[in-house]
C-alpha cells in the first residue's frame, strides 16, 4: 500500500538551505511531509541558517509548524530509531523519498542497504518497493567512490541531483540559486512549481 506522504530527509552536508527551502514549499502545495533531520543535519542547519532545532522529533516539529504554516499532521518528525514510522516498512512506503542535502556517509550506507538508521532505512524501503528516490549530494570534487555509488544507485532508480544550479535566468541572490535548485527537484516530484521561468519561456526572449 503506497502513502500519498513525501519523504524528506535532511542529512549534515553543507547546503541545508535547498532542503528547508523544499520542505516549506512542499508543505505549501499542500504536500504531506515526512521528515528526518540527522545530528550532524541540525549542527549543519544552524551554521547556515537562523534555525536551532533541538533533538526531539515532537519539538522540531513544533518550530517548523511555526516556521511554516500547515495543516494538523501534515508535517510529521522522526528520530534515529524511530523503528515503528510508517517509513520503515514497505506496507507503508511514501510516494518519493528526497535526501537534501545528502553526505557521501549517506550515499554510501544507501547503495550498500546499510540501514543503521531510519534515513537509510527509509531510502532502502523506497528502493524496494520501487517508489521515487531523489539524492541530492553536496561534494566536490567527487571521489571515484562517490561516482561509482552515485552510479549503482542510479542503476537501482535513484534520480541523483547534484545542487548545480543554472544561470540563465541571471540569478542576483543566493536565494535565486536555492530555488533553481528545488524547482528542479519539485518538477521531479511532480508538484507544481513557478519558481524559476523554464527554458524557452518568453522570460528568456
Amino acid at each position: 500500500m503506497q502513502s500519498n506522504a513525501i519523504t524528506l530527509a535532511i542529512t549534515g552536508a553543507s547546503g541545508t538551505p535547498y532542503g528547508l527551502r523544499l520542505l516549506e514549499l512542499l508543505l505549501q502545495a499542500g504536500e504531506t511531509v515526512y521528515l528526518m533531520v540527522s545530528s550532524p543535519g541540525r549542527m549543519v542547519l544552524e551554521q547556515e541558517s537562523d534555525l536551532r532545532l533541538p533533538s526531539r522529533p515532537s519539538e522540531i516539529r513544533s518550530i517548523l509548524e511555526h516556521r511554516y504554516p500547515c495543516r494538523p499532521d501534515q508535517l510529521q518528525v522522526f528520530g534515529k530509531e524511530e523503528w515503528g514510522a510508517p517509513i520503515a516498512s514497505g506496507s507503508a512506503a511514501p510516494r518519493a523519498m528526497v535526501v537534501c542535502p545528502c553526505t557521501g556517509g549517506t550515499l554510501a550506507a544507501i547503495a550498500c542497504g546499510a540501514s543503521r538508521s531510519l534515513i537509510e532505512r527509509a531510502a532502502d524501503v523506497v528502493l524496494k518497493e520501487r517508489r521515487q528516490l531523489i539524492l541530492v549530494p553536496r561534494e566536490m570534487p567527487f571521489s571515484a567512490l562517490h561516482l561509482e555509488n552515485m552510479l549503482k544507485l542510479a542503476r537501482l532508480g535513484a534520480v541523483i541531483m547534484p545542487p548545480s544550479p543554472g544561470f540563465y535566468h541571471r540569478p542576483q541572490t543566493v536565494q535565486a540559486l536555492v530555488d533553481f535548485v528545488v524547482a528542479r527537484i519539485l518538477d521531479h516530484l511532480s508538484v507544481k512549481q513557478d519558481l524559476v521561468p523554464r527554458w524557452g519561456s518568453d522570460a528568456y526572449g
